[in-house]
């Protein structure tokens, strides 16, 4: 089985943690202290997210979300 890229959207709030979710699996959040260790949750937060889903006979979403930069005067 060939491995799905998802996307995973990084928030970092100043002087406090960060975290992440993934727009196509719906309910699957981590957080972390630093941006690497948050990847690292993120990963193993998808993976059980998935397997949740395989258990409870539930279709797993392909990855279809994308994400561009726009700029923006402010």
């Amino acid at each position: 089985m060939d491995p799905k890229r998802y996307l995973v959207i990084l928030e970092h709030v100043e002087g406090s943690n960060y975290s992440a979710y993934v727009p196509d699996l719906p309910g699957c959040v981590s957080t972390g202290n630093t941006r690497e260790e948050v990847l690292h949750n993120i990963r193993e937060a998808i993976a059980f997210h998935i397997e949740g889903m395989k258990e409870d006979g539930l279709h797993v979403p392909a990855p279809t979300s994308e994400a561009d930069y726009v700029e923006a005067v402010a």
